[in-house]
């Protein structure tokens, strides 16, 4: 539930806190300088991330508004919010009541001048994230929508709260936020014990126990309000902007968004410090807040900074600093083409289809491209970016007569607007009636589950077969990451089947689990595929609408166990019956080819790919092909 803080509250003092530092830090730069773009604090459960968020507020500076002075608020975000909430709509109320179309404000207008709060901001739908971001950096919202032209303030500093284990955000939103913090509980015992005691004696009398650090807090809340005053004259001279520019260069972050940050940020700490102009220390704390999430190209890269690297970039830029160009040093533009367009090399491609040099990890670099797995049809699934659904999330497409899944407000105004005089209206109120109910028909993207199923036994270990199934999965994986999907990965070898990940989000664990599974021994695929149908099963139990597909990668062989190959053959049949989408990926080398694999698929009723003939376009393709047929079936 949404909601804003209380003035008789007692929050947990900002000065209390232990062990977080760095995260309190970037929180003051941003209410110094909300134009940094906000905080995303990366977490582990359990490591005071909201309880510092929470303490923020109370240190901001007073609001003078219509109703006179008062705190600044803490607005809370839930990740179950409209777009309506969000940032406003149409005022329901004044336009039955009155027939007057007046504006309504949302969320983002509550939050001006105070904290916006968004616990587990990466399980929040993508748009409603762009929403925030956009208002985050322009100190504006602008709404278009249900006849309403509407633009009002909202400068707040952006907070938003994750766990990497729940699932990542994708790169372009990640870019947006303007600084990030990981947390993680300190090793110190020192400190472990001073956080324990803190909490408790807080829980204790948290009236006492906010006196003790109230001249502490207010000290910071009038070291905020100088830096504020401070900021728009802090100097930020050519040398320390080349130094920025050099260390975004030298670190190869893609656009200018990251120049911009550090530059912003580098100017809040000089004020923060009382500093007339920015300094080599401002730039270098900007910089490891700024500059580790966008080294992220790829959902597998390791986020964060390496110290070394950052002393190194930091030495370069400042010869850069130090030693700018004389106008005479600067290229002359290339002569080569008449019509100035220039010559060279081409720019280097990545296999993101974006230019520039790429930075994988060794795990990601692969002759397989990224695609999309999409299951024919509409679902009604979870938000997402693959297949085709219907229900309460997605865009409003057109207003329909049941109201499933929101109200239609212009449809339903119209709709009543044509009976007004029939009704006998004379007070000018709108009289509605039941039939007048228009519903909103949204169309959008769900997220689906994906279930790899690995055959790791000791006939796929031979011959490097087992990195090219790898390298495979890995590129799939990537899409499931970027569409949003749950992944849960199952491996077979020896006696049994294991369930190495559970459905996730987190797609980056399944890489891990991947890279470190152990391999070896029989092919038990019966139970491989009895395993992965039980996962389908009881992810239907906990979230039905999620549509699921299994991705089986294999030579075929079915070794393990009691008639291994007929007890395979009655578990196929089990998952064709039950109408589940599936595609086989023949993991078979050499002259000699046996042909399992593609009589699995068959038992299956599975689209069958040889792995060395097929890229990932063509086993998304077979996925499309059979999972309109298992549908057909069903």
């Amino acid at each position: 539930m949404c909601g804003m803080t209380r003035a008789s509250d007692v929050g947990f003092p900002f000065s209390a806190i232990v062990g977080q530092d760095r995260l309190r830090l970037a929180l003051i730069l941003c209410a110094v300088h909300p134009g940094i773009g906000g905080v995303l604090v990366r977490g582990e459960k359990g490591t005071a991330k909201s309880t510092v968020v929470r303490a923020l507020a109370a240190l901001l500076p007073p609001v003078v508004d219509e109703g006179g002075s008062r705190r600044a608020r803490l607005v809370e975000l839930p990740i179950g919010a409209t777009e309506d909430r969000v940032v406003g709509s149409l005022d329901l109320g004044k336009v039955l009541r009155d027939g007057e179309q007046a504006f309504q404000p949302g969320l983002l207008a509550a939050a001006h001048h105070g904290v916006l709060y968004v616990d587990e901001v990466n399980l929040l739908h993508d748009h409603l994230v762009d929403v925030l971001l956009d208002a985050a950096a322009m100190g504006r919202v602008h709404i278009e929508r249900d006849g309403v032209s509407h633009s009002h303030p909202a400068r707040f500093v952006l907070v938003g709260t994750m766990n990497p284990e729940e699932g990542e955000l994708r790169p372009q939103l990640l870019d947006r936020f303007g600084l990030t913090v990981d947390v993680a509980a300190s090793r110190d015992i020192d400190v472990r014990m001073a956080v324990v005691r803190r909490r408790l004696d807080y829980e204790r009398d948290p009236q006492a126990f906010g006196e003790q650090y109230a001249d502490q807090d207010r000290q910071l809340a009038q070291q905020i309000i100088a830096a504020r005053d401070l900021v728009d004259a802090v100097e930020l001279d050519d040398i320390e902007l080349r130094r920025i520019a050099a260390l975004c260069a030298a670190f190869d972050v893609d656009g200018m968004r990251a120049d911009l940050v550090v530059a912003r940020a580098a100017t809040a700490h000089a004020a923060w410090r009382g500093s007339a102009s920015v300094g080599e220390e401002d730039v270098r704390i900007a910089a490891e807040l700024a500059l580790p999430h966008r080294r992220r190209r790829d959902p597998f890269d390791e986020p964060g900074l390496d110290q070394q690297q950052l002393d190194d970039a930091m030495e370069q830029a400042s010869e850069q600093a130090d030693n700018p160009p004389e106008p005479d040093d600067f290229p002359e533009p290339p002569d080569d083409n008449p019509d100035g367009t220039g010559g060279g090399a081409p720019p280097q491609v990545s296999d993101k289809g974006g230019s520039g040099p790429t930075n994988h990890s060794p795990a990601t670099q692969s002759h397989y491209r990224t695609t999309l797995l999409q299951i024919p049809g509409v679902g009604e699934g979870a938000p997402g970016r693959r297949s085709r659904s219907q229900g309460s999330h997605g865009r409003v497409v057109r207003p329909v007569a049941q109201a499933n899944h929101g109200l239609h407000l212009l449809g339903t105004v119209f709709a009543a607007a044509r009976h007004q005089q029939a009704r006998g209206r004379t007070d000018g109120r709108l009289l509605l009636e039941s039939d007048d109910l228009r519903g909103a028909h949204r169309e959008g993207r769900e997220g689906n589950l994906v279930v790899f199923v690995v055959d790791a036994s000791g006939s796929m270990a031979a011959r490097d077969r087992l990195a090219a199934v790898t390298g495979a999965v890995v590129s799939l994986l990537r899409d499931a990451y970027q569409r949003r999907d749950k992944v849960a990965v199952v491996t077979i070898r020896g006696r049994e089947a294991n369930l190495v990940l559970p459905p996730t989000s987190s797609v980056d664990i399944a890489v891990r689990r991947l890279a470190s599974m152990r391999t070896g021994g029989k092919t038990p695929l019966a139970q491989g595929l009895l395993r992965a149908r039980d996962v389908v099963l009881r992810e239907q139990v906990r979230d039905p609408q999620r549509r699921p597909m299994i991705v089986l990668l294999t030579d075929g062989r079915a070794t393990g166990g009691v008639e291994p190959v007929q007890r395979a053959k009655i578990a196929a049949g089990m998952l064709a019956r039950a109408g589940v989408a599936s595609v086989v990926i023949d993991c078979e080398r050499g002259l000699v080819r046996l042909g399992l694999a593609a009589d699995m698929a068959r038992e299956l009723r599975a689209q069958y790919r040889r792995l060395d003939e097929v890229s990932a376009e063509s086993v998304a393709g077979a996925v499309r092909s059979q999972s309109a047929r298992s549908s057909s079936a069903a």
